[in-house]
């Protein structure tokens, strides 16, 4: 076992504000390039293709040609309604959808109501004589902020994932979506994709080319002054088949003798936010709380729980560092609060928000933090991290008395 000193959600839709300042939102969309790049990562279809290098890519030609996404008369309906927007109303309509939605406390800068009134204000107070203007302007309001996540996207940042093998993912997590693309190696996968705002819809015939690697490695062990066996298992990221080969493992290590496990979350810096929900409801009783999201819009809310027992009661001891971040951070305090497990190492990274995209009314976008990550016992991860409850590896006795005071004082 490694010594201690061992060297992060989906698009929301939103109600359109009044004409001239239409909001258009693609509620599920998956964005194109980054979302999809990294499903394939897990499911490891050729990233040279898409990256846009066809000539390194195994790819077989589509039989159809690539699809218009309106006809011509729609086309044109649209370049109508784009240009009707003046360059005025679209810094506006992105300056409403951060004061109807941004997360005050994701920036590093005072935030409230009345600021960013005024800021409206002084920003509208002139002509603003072009596109680029606006969106320059748009930039560096939102660069106003304080949040490195919020940002602009431009038109041409617009694509998106449609469909794989004639599946709509549209409304489907990037998780549910790489699960689709995985495939037996040199088998083949339909997607489908949508060019900017308006650009030809694009059927693609992508050769697998890798096998999906498992981030679980797992070992059996024996420890000093122990007569128990141990379980050890290092999970380096959550990508789609971490949960899957969780499993394995656990039920490996089970029938070789494991009376308890040491789960390693050391250096792992996420993935899959949903991966990592899915872990932690393995080691849950039915009901306990996972993670709750909060945020001012209402579609943000929300309480995860886990919907059915243990795959193990064992006990549990997780491994922590400050490179533990994001989707680990949702599994160790999950583990941890609901009394499954103690924390052992650093503090972690504390990276827990939550980014929307919103569409503008010209085709281009913003990403905006809209929420973040609380612990079941109402901590905010972001900015904080989690406090592990050793330094050191506890041993099994020390480790079972601990979470059996957890448990009598979250029956009290």
């Amino acid at each position: 076992m490694r010594p201690l000193s061992y060297a992060p959600p989906a698009p929301q839709s939103r109600a359109s504000p009044s004409p001239g300042r239409g909001l258009r939102t693609q509620p599920c969309a998956l964005p194109f390039p980054d979302a999809l790049r990294a499903a394939a990562a897990a499911a490891a279809v050729s990233l040279s293709l898409l990256a846009g290098d066809a000539a390194c890519a195994a790819v077989a030609a589509a039989p159809q040609p690539p699809e218009m996404c309106r006809d011509g008369g729609a086309a044109m309906e649209e370049e109508v309604r784009a240009e009707a927007v003046t360059n005025e109303q679209l810094v506006e309509e992105a300056w409403e959808v951060v004061n109807e939605s941004f997360l005050p406390d994701a920036g590093s800068r005072p935030w409230s109501p009345e600021m960013w009134m005024q800021r409206k204000q002084d920003i509208l107070q002139g002509t603003i004589k072009s596109r680029s203007k606006a969106h320059d302007i748009i930039r560096k309001m939102l660069a106003s902020l304080g949040d490195p996540y919020t940002r602009f996207l431009s038109p041409s940042e617009g694509d998106e994932l449609l469909s794989v093998n004639g599946i709509d993912v549209r409304g489907k997590s990037a998780f549910d979506a790489s699960s689709m693309l995985q495939g037996p190696k040199e088998t083949f996968v339909t997607i489908k994709v949508k060019h900017s705002d308006c650009g030809p819809v694009e059927s693609m015939k992508v050769q697998r080319q890798l096998v999906a690697r498992t981030p679980v490695f797992y070992r059996l062990e024996k420890r000093e002054n122990e007569d128990s066996s141990v379980g050890y298992i290092h999970i380096k990221e959550f990508n789609a088949v971490a949960k899957k080969d969780l499993v394995s493992a656990l039920k490996r290590l089970q029938n070789s003798g494991a009376s308890y496990f040491v789960l390693d979350l050391r250096d792992n810096l996420g993935g899959l936010v949903q991966a990592g929900i899915e872990t932690a409801k393995l080691f849950l009783n039915k009901g306990d709380t996972v993670i709750y999201t909060a945020g001012r819009d209402r579609q943000v809310q929300n309480t995860i729980v886990a919907e059915s027992g243990p795959l193990v009661a064992t006990p549990l001891m997780l491994l922590v560092n400050n490179r533990t971040a994001s989707a680990s951070e949702i599994v160790a305090s999950a583990l941890h609060d609901n009394c499954k497990a103690v924390l052992v190492g650093e503090r972690t990274f504390g990276k827990g928000l939550i980014q929307s995209v919103f569409e503008l009314h010209d085709g281009s976008g913003i990403v905006v933090t809209v929420g973040k990550y609380v612990t079941p016992n109402h901590k905010d991860i972001n900015g904080n991290g989690i406090e592990p409850d050793y330094n050191r590896l506890p041993d099994l006795k020390e480790a079972r008395d601990y979470l059996s005071r957890c448990q009598s004082k979250e029956l009290s």
